[in-house]
């Protein structure tokens, strides 16, 4: 049997984004109905839509009335959309009129830690759910160490990494190299390297790209 290709995903986003997780069950999917023409290998990028958060966070309707001008209604209206398309995807949104936005940075010091133990997507996955469906603060240190845990990741060893702001750097690092190539919004999918998508496309699409990869792949070695 020959050995599959592999095509590698570098998905650039931030747990405040509920468009990253719809993005990724779209991508999920794709990978899916693709798992026997090829192997995928993922590796989750940083971004942060609000660096200048503070830990607290701040009333989502707030944020989003300030930093992009929307009226409750419109807000409200936003959200639900988020939660029609969650359902639709097999994703949990739990909006309430006390929803909060929240800075992520902890979140993405964790997750680069975690690609060590090839841990990055479980992570990433229960962080969407601590603060989509949880409604939770991911910024907070001990529900990042239960998370952590939860995933199979040494809580005290997860616990040193944040206290010591161990990969603050790396992670502004990374995030400085995706703004400097191209990388403005999430989320961001790049196929080996090379293929840059953005947004949360559909899966039909993302399979597309996948396909045309293979494709290529395979002329090139003819």
């Amino acid at each position: 049997m020959s050995k599959l290709p592999i095509i590698r995903i570098d998905i650039v986003s931030d747990v405040m984004c509920p468009w990253c997780i719809i993005g990724y069950k779209k991508l999920e999917q794709a990978m899916l109905n693709m798992k026997n023409n090829v192997e995928f290998q993922i590796y989750w990028q940083p971004f942060e839509l609000n660096p200048e958060m503070p830990l607290a966070g701040e009333h989502l309707a707030t944020h989003l009335q300030d930093k992009y001008g929307s009226s409750k209604e419109q807000s409200i209206k936003s959200r639900q959309q988020i939660v029609d398309i969650g359902k639709s995807v097999g994703f949990e949104f739990s909006f309430n009129e006390n929803s909060r936005i929240y800075n992520s940075f902890l979140s993405h010091q964790l997750l680069h830690w975690a690609k060590l133990y090839d841990k990055q997507t479980e992570l990433k996955l229960a962080l969407f759910d601590l603060y989509f469906t949880q409604q939770k603060n991911p910024s907070e240190l001990t529900l990042l160490l239960d998370v952590a845990e939860k995933v199979g990741l040494n809580r005290e060893a997860a616990k040193e990494v944040l206290e010591t702001q161990r990969y603050a750097q790396a992670v502004r690092d990374d995030q400085h190299f995706w703004h400097k190539n191209d990388v403005q919004a999430v989320p961001a999918f790049i196929f080996n390297k090379q293929y840059l998508l953005s947004g949360a496309q559909e899966s039909q699409t993302l399979q597309d790209v996948i396909e045309t990869i293979i494709k290529e792949q395979r002329e090139k070695l003819l």
